[in-house]
């Protein structure tokens, strides 16, 4: 029997969030051994400048920057989105003491979630629900039969459409009290 959807494509992307959480328990866990711990402070710098330069993809794809190729602006955009908020999850881990940075850090993880929701199922699992019509096709199976045996798989494809309905949004909302989160920060900054 064939995998289905939700197990070919959901799984995956389970796994992608859970390896950012270990890469960040780990380099976190690897600053406590080092005696770095207060290095976790400052990692929040470099984590929000990733993220705010990956939104040059957004620049691009709005043609709002014009050189380039987009899909090297995609690349760049998972790469620092996914390195930064290694980082800050690192900074999160060390020094997360208020309400503030807990709503900043929620909102980035579901910035995370939607993000990797376009990036690892979205695309895939077109055509992949595409090529098992065509493949029952082939084989002759009547349409309404398909489309019975693809219920769920369709039913998973129409919820995954919806991932840009979140991701925006909560992009908004992370910048807010990202910014938020940076500037009481820098109003009550003290050095370890």
């Amino acid at each position: 029997m064939k995998a289905r959807l939700l197990s070919r494509e959901v799984l995956p992307l389970l796994l992608a969030l859970l390896g950012l959480l270990a890469a960040a328990l780990l380099v976190d866990w690897l600053l406590h051994l080092a005696g770095l711990l207060a290095i976790g402070k400052y990692l929040g710098i470099p984590g929000v400048l990733l993220i705010v330069g990956s939104f040059a993809y957004s620049l691009r794809k709005r043609k709002l920057i014009q050189s380039g190729s987009p899909v090297r602006y995609l690349r760049w955009h998972e790469g620092m989105a996914w390195t930064g908020s290694l980082l800050v999850l690192v900074h999160a881990g060390v020094h997360f003491n208020a309400w503030l940075a807990w709503l900043a850090l929620l909102a980035m993880g579901v910035n995370i979630a939607s993000g990797l929701t376009g990036k690892y199922l979205l695309d895939r699992a077109r055509r992949r629900l595409a090529d098992s019509r065509r493949q029952m096709q082939q084989a002759g199976v009547a349409p309404d039969a398909a489309d019975e045996l693809l219920h769920w798989d369709t039913l998973t494809y129409d919820a995954l459409r919806q991932w840009r309905i979140v991701h925006l949004p909560i992009a908004l909302a992370f910048a807010v009290l990202g910014v938020a989160h940076i500037t009481s920060s820098l109003l009550f900054w003290s050095v370890p």
